[in-house]
């Protein structure tokens, strides 16, 4: 289940949000984020964005992956950056929202981790997993447990992978599926969840030292900034991926991430 509590103050931020936007100017810019390291850097590239550009920047903050291409499309908001193309196929292709993908930022490679198993050959048959509820991340981490050798799937290209196409479970693994944000908070109640850096990293766990398996660095999952389509090519994007791309933005992406940030661009 969403944060309830998370939810609604973002709702009605953008409601808020929603009242001036005929208002919003050339050089303003309301983009929308998941709660946590990335809405840092995000935080960093407002103050580049405004002292070196002139733009005023204001982030609306989410606990969910749904609402905030729904918010861009309705024009609440002017940008998200939460995504992967693969996710943003996978929306475009059940809701046609009018967005596109303006540029690239970092891959946050996504880990299997466990507070009870230190390996992935003590997983017990019947070891309940657990993994992202959204389409698109629920695939990619049985992508993953399929290249771990732990299941088999039909097809690793499939975005819309889930439990129920899996062609082979020796193990008899249970898989639940938990908003992708509250994985580490239950993570002591599974034998295993698998994670997104940027939500593990704020709960304390290491991907290079305490994921028992790790997507590597070619993962074509790096996160992107999305626009609404007519609004592409309009210089205040530019200007926002310059400052999100700035040499600040890197520096503190490095912190934040202990170095598994890995640019894209």
């Amino acid at each position: 289940m969403f944060n309830i509590k998370s939810l609604l103050i973002s709702l009605f931020g953008i409601l808020l949000l929603g009242c001036t936007q005929q208002q919003r100017g050339e050089n303003e810019i309301i983009i929308g984020t998941i709660t946590g390291p990335e809405s840092e850097l995000v935080e960093t590239a407002k103050k580049v964005a405004k002292e070196r550009y002139g733009l005023n920047v204001t982030i609306v903050n989410f606990e969910d992956y749904v609402i905030p291409n729904t918010a861009l499309a309705e024009k609440d908001l002017d940008a998200n950056m939460f995504q992967h193309q693969p996710y943003l196929d996978v929306v475009l292709e059940k809701k046609h929202y009018a967005i596109t993908p303006i540029g690239k930022m970092y891959i946050y490679p996504m880990g299997v981790y466990s507070k009870k198993h230190k390996a992935l050959s003590e997983l017990p048959d019947g070891a309940v997993i657990g993994i992202p509820n959204d389409p698109s991340n629920g695939a990619r981490a049985l992508r993953l447990l399929a290249k771990a050798k732990l299941i088999t799937i039909p097809d690793v290209n499939d975005l819309e992978l889930t439990a129920q196409k899996i062609t082979s479970n020796p193990h008899h693994f249970v898989f639940k599926e938990i908003v992708a944000a509250q994985l580490p908070r239950v993570l002591n109640d599974l034998d295993a969840g698998v994670i997104n850096t940027n939500f593990a990293i704020p709960a304390g766990l290491s991907p290079s030292k305490d994921a028992l398996v790790l997507e590597d660095r070619n993962s074509p999952y790096a996160n992107i900034v999305v626009v609404r389509t007519s609004e592409k090519d309009q210089e205040k994007y530019r200007k926002l991926m310059d400052a999100l791309h700035s040499p600040e933005v890197q520096e503190q992406a490095k912190k934040l991430f202990n170095d598994q940030a890995i640019p894209a661009w």
